[in-house]
């Protein structure tokens, strides 16, 4: 699948900030690269076009020797991160080169990748948002059960996806439609309109939508 080239960050937290209005607008507030390109890939070498961009740089003794000699390819340093974005042109940008916040603009509509938080293992009512049984007479000790999840003779099991307790948080979601309201190239920062996906220090992708 196709993207638009994108900027790997680290979300930083939310506060706000006045318009020409003075109306109180709600950010994101975004430690965006600068982030080095490690590897360019074309159609005709590579079979599709992508590149590979890291961020945060790491100690020699927390990276594999295998990935030692990727790095190496590109003369930028060690990383910690590493993300491929698939593209559907070829890559405009060269090995080596650093994409930073000046890609975006204020008022740029974009879409943020990241890892949510996870919130354990929970139950019917809090992952599903399932009623319970009732509080009155009747009830005893099965206020929050799962109640019935079988079925007749056939097919004699419970079906795939199946609502039920179990893990929840912790996957990758994608916020679409966020607005860049403002751009700090000197900081690295990026201001986004809303929520961004990810506990704080969380690592996001920044995609043009």
């Amino acid at each position: 699948m196709s993207e638009k080239m994108g900027i790997l960050g680290r979300k930083l937290g939310m506060t706000r900030i006045f318009d020409g209005n003075g109306q109180a607008v709600p950010v994101t507030v975004v430690e965006a690269g600068p982030c080095p390109v490690i590897q360019v890939k074309t159609q005709e070498k590579d079979g599709y076009n992508a590149l590979q961009i890291a961020l945060t740089p790491a100690k020699e003794k927390h990276v594999t020797k295998p990935m030692q000699g990727h790095f190496a390819k590109a003369g930028a340093g060690l990383y910690r991160n590493l993300r491929e974005i698939r593209l559907a042109g070829a890559p405009e940008q060269e090995l080596g080169q650093n994409l930073t916040v000046e890609m975006f603009s204020v008022g740029e509509v974009v879409k943020v990748t990241g890892k949510s938080i996870g919130k354990g293992f929970q139950g019917r009512m809090r992952r599903w948002n399932f009623a319970g049984s009732k509080d009155s007479h009747g009830c005893e000790k099965v206020h929050r059960n799962n109640g019935s999840i079988g079925n007749n003779t056939f097919p004699g099991h419970v079906f795939k996806g199946r609502k039920m307790a179990g893990h929840w948080g912790n996957e990758t979601v994608t916020q679409l439609g966020l607005i860049i309201v403002d751009v700090r190239p000197e900081d690295n920062v990026i201001l986004i309109k809303g929520s961004v996906p990810g506990p704080r220090n969380g690592l996001v992708l920044i995609r043009k939508q």
